[in-house]
């Protein structure tokens, strides 16, 4: 590639390439897909979510299991990885508090936690481990309220944040009237966050890069968010289709069969829209025809498990393992753009080709824009 670019700087972390893998749960990203990016010179993410459902005992020592699947697929992506490697902790997850712990034990070189305010992630930094710390947020109000909190209370100031717009995949941090808003889209999010954030680095004299997240599907779109001051992107329903995504080849296939109209929003048991690849199974949820369950472990704090006609957790979990019918794939609005299986090391390529062409149509355009003026 002629055209360099520019790297991401997280602390003393440098990943070659601006690009971080989403964590996507349950069982989507694990250490086969975290490694394969982080050895590209990206920034490759583990999922918590529901790690331990693949134990043995995944269901009837939900907890404990956690935890040992944890740091079994810490220290397999370590031995396939020189790399950078992030993992991704829900808040609302009910054992939030020991997956961080865990991760901090097991030297995780950067904790992403979203989906509610990680308010108390610094606690788990213990002395000489130099995990990062970087929440997700949806608003400028969220970020200014974790930086405040974080600085009064653990004189620590985020390493950086990702800022998730409404045409992510999975779960959204918006209200249904919210997804299609115009004032929420990902570029007023973005402009907003780090109009936010250059207060605080200039009060705390400590750079804060903002990472663009949420429907990033090409190199133009990385290019766009880039020049408008993000310092890197967050990307992963393009990395489903890749030979080294954890999931089953039915669930990448769903990606590749997926039509736009397919693409859609349902209301999730966690009490929060999420975006899916429509199915049989959304269909009899949303015809009534499911009947509650009896809940094996309340893993998500927020989660109506009492009344909810499904479980999230085992329908997620039957979709990563090609179980359509007893589940379905979480999915970004762009899933539907997918067409084959392909390694990560092409996708980054293609990426690069993308991101170079959108460098060079943007330099054409202003040369063109200089003659028309002179």
């Amino acid at each position: 590639m002629g055209i360099k670019i520019k790297e991401l700087k997280i602390g003393d972390l440098t990943a070659r390439l601006p690009i971080i893998q989403g964590g996507m749960g349950v069982g989507i990203s694990l250490a086969g897909l975290a490694s394969a990016v982080a050895n590209q010179g990206a920034i490759g993410v583990i999922s918590a979510s529901g790690i331990g459902l693949f134990e043995p005992d995944g269901a009837t020592n939900y907890l404990e299991a956690n935890i040992r699947a944890l740091r079994k697929e810490i220290r397999k992506a370590r031995e396939l990885t020189k790399g950078i490697l992030g993992l991704n902790i829900l808040v609302a997850s009910s054992n939030f508090d020991d997956m961080a712990r865990t991760a901090v034990e097991e030297g995780i070189d950067i904790i992403f936690s979203g989906a509610g305010l990680p308010l108390n992630l610094p606690q788990f930094l213990t002395q000489g481990k130099k995990t990062k710390l970087v929440p997700i947020v949806s608003s400028a109000r969220a970020a200014r309220i974790i930086i405040k909190k974080w600085k009064e209370k653990y004189d620590y100031i985020p390493d950086a944040l990702v800022v998730e717009g409404p045409m992510a995949g999975g779960h959204l941090g918006f209200k249904l009237e919210q997804i299609n808003a115009p004032e929420y889209s990902l570029e007023n999010l973005v402009a907003e966050v780090i109009k936010e954030v250059r207060i605080f680095e200039e009060k705390y004299k400590k750079p804060i890069p903002v990472i663009a997240a949420g429907g990033i599907y090409t190199g133009a779109d990385m290019y766009k968010f880039l020049q408008m001051g993000a310092a890197g992107v967050q990307m992963a329903t393009r990395f489903v289709t890749t030979f080294e995504c954890d999931a089953s080849p039915d669930f990448k296939q769903t990606y590749i069969d997926a039509g736009k109209d397919d693409i859609v929003i349902i209301k999730s048991p966690v009490g929060m829209p999420g975006r899916a690849i429509r199915n049989k199974f959304i269909d009899d949820v949303n015809k009534g025809e499911r009947k509650p369950f009896k809940c094996p472990y309340h893993c998500i704090i927020t989660c109506d498990y009492k009344n909810s006609p499904y479980c999230i957790a085992l329908a997620l979990m039957s979709a990563q393992k090609g179980n359509l019918k007893n589940g379905f794939a979480f999915a970004g609005e762009n899933a539907s753009r997918a067409e084959k299986i392909i390694s990560v090391k092409e996708l980054m390529k293609s990426l690069m080709e993308e991101y170079e062409e959108a460098v060079n149509k943007d330099k054409g355009n202003s040369r063109r824009k200089e003659k028309a003026n002179y």
